[in-house]
């Protein structure tokens, strides 16, 4: 089974590069959907959250507008909630690997937004980049509602330079030319892996 790693920084398309994935049908596991499940009400993050901010949490889940503003007015907080996620998304990743190759599946995709960050390219066999030149990823993130220019470059400051993950990948995903365009990309992709 073909483990391709996607990723990419916010704004790039990554996204909607899954769902091109998918239309090809090939299984998805996506870390930020895993970890928007453990925030949400009866998740099994709402407690490790709790433990680390207490205000972060309404409601039985994460508000995450609180967790963020929490994170942003110290950076350094950043590896106390990694530490404490992420035994949880790395159970969920590996429950969906299990299912993917007992169902036969000839690929999968791994969306993970930091993957070159955290050194996890070692546990994919393609590493494929989604990409963007900066003045549209800009333009798409500060369009997000409750998006600023000030929070866009805290996330910025935790992700590798678009250059340096469009290097070490083995494919590269232009999101800016159109849908058309990157649909064919991601079958050309999955052609030459399948050959």
């Amino acid at each position: 089974m073909i483990r391709i790693g996607l990723t990419g920084s916010i704004g790039m398309g990554k996204s909607t590069t899954a769902a091109m994935f998918r239309e090809m049908g090939i299984a998805v596991w996506c870390a930020d959907e895993a970890v928007h499940r453990f925030y949400d009400q009866g998740g099994a993050g709402v407690a490790i959250i709790g433990a680390l901010h207490g205000e972060a949490v309404r409601d039985g889940r994460v508000d995450r507008a609180r967790l963020s503003q929490w994170l942003g007015e110290a950076p350094e907080r950043f590896a106390l909630l990694e530490a404490a996620i992420h035994p949880l998304v790395e159970a969920d990743r590996q429950a969906f690997l299990d299912r993917a190759e007992a169902q036969g599946a000839d690929m999968v995709v791994l969306d993970i937004p930091l993957l070159l960050e955290k050194g996890l390219e070692v546990m994919v066999d393609r590493v494929v980049v989604v990409s963007a030149p900066e003045h549209i990823q800009r333009e798409r993130v500060l369009a997000r509602p409750g998006m600023s220019a000030e929070r866009l470059d805290l996330i910025l400051s935790r992700q590798m330079p678009d250059d340096q993950k469009r290097a070490k990948a083995d494919f590269v995903i232009e999101t800016h030319r159109g849908m058309d365009h990157a649909r064919r990309q991601v079958r050309a992709i999955v052609e030459s892996l399948r050959s």
